[in-house]
């Protein structure tokens, strides 16, 4: 595999972890490697900050 592939890859790993409410803690690749970037920004996806969270309109 190339390394777009795995970072592909990556990105989508973190975004389930996201998507299933895991902790960051669970990322499978080291520190300070461009899988893990990948991986944390598809996790970041998933889970933003509150601030950037879209809120649901109100009820009238």
């Amino acid at each position: 595999m190339g390394f777009r592939e795995d970072a592909v890859r990556a990105y989508q790993a973190g975004y389930a972890a996201g998507c299933d409410g895991r902790p960051p803690t669970e990322c499978p690749h080291p520190r300070n490697t461009s899988l893990r970037l990948a991986w944390v920004r598809g996790y970041a996806k998933a889970r933003p900050f509150e601030d950037e969270a879209v809120e649901p309109p109100s009820a009238p």
